[in-house]
């Protein structure tokens, strides 16, 4: 979640979080882990990071290319994240595939358009979940 990374960007712990916004540790555990949140706690956190409240309730899938991290990947993942960096433009490339393939399958009739189709798919696919074993979005 985005509040765990605008955290770990300012170097505070759990605790010192929960003490600047006055909130509980265990409502900043539960923020950071996905759940929801009051708009009391969104308002009070947004004022803590200065940022509005819209950039907490999103999820944030950016690839940060410039951190050791992302270098130490393999090459024919760095090559395949070539001009993207988030996670949503990989997912919609997968799920584009694979409806492609599925139209050539069905109504062209064009089983080699398909299975190349759907093969990119589930390749993609296959990237996809690398890349979240990774924590590289």
């Amino acid at each position: 979640m985005i509040v765990k990374k605008l955290r770990d960007r300012n170097g505070w712990t759990q605790e010192q979080l929960a003490e600047c916004c006055d909130l509980n540790v265990r409502t900043i555990q539960r923020v950071e882990s996905g759940k929801k949140a009051s708009l009391e706690t969104l308002h009070s956190l947004a004022s803590v990071f200065e940022v509005n409240i819209s950039k907490l309730t999103e999820e944030i899938t950016v690839i940060d290319k410039e951190v050791e991290n992302w270098k130490v990947l393999p090459w024919w993942f760095r090559a395949n994240m070539f001009g993207i960096y988030r996670k949503r433009t990989v997912v919609w490339c997968e799920l584009t595939m694979m409806f492609a393939g599925l139209v050539y399958w069905i109504f062209f009739q064009d089983t080699s358009m398909a299975v190349i189709l759907l093969l990119g798919a589930y390749i993609t696919g296959w990237i996809v979940r690398y890349g979240d074993k990774k924590d590289v979005w």
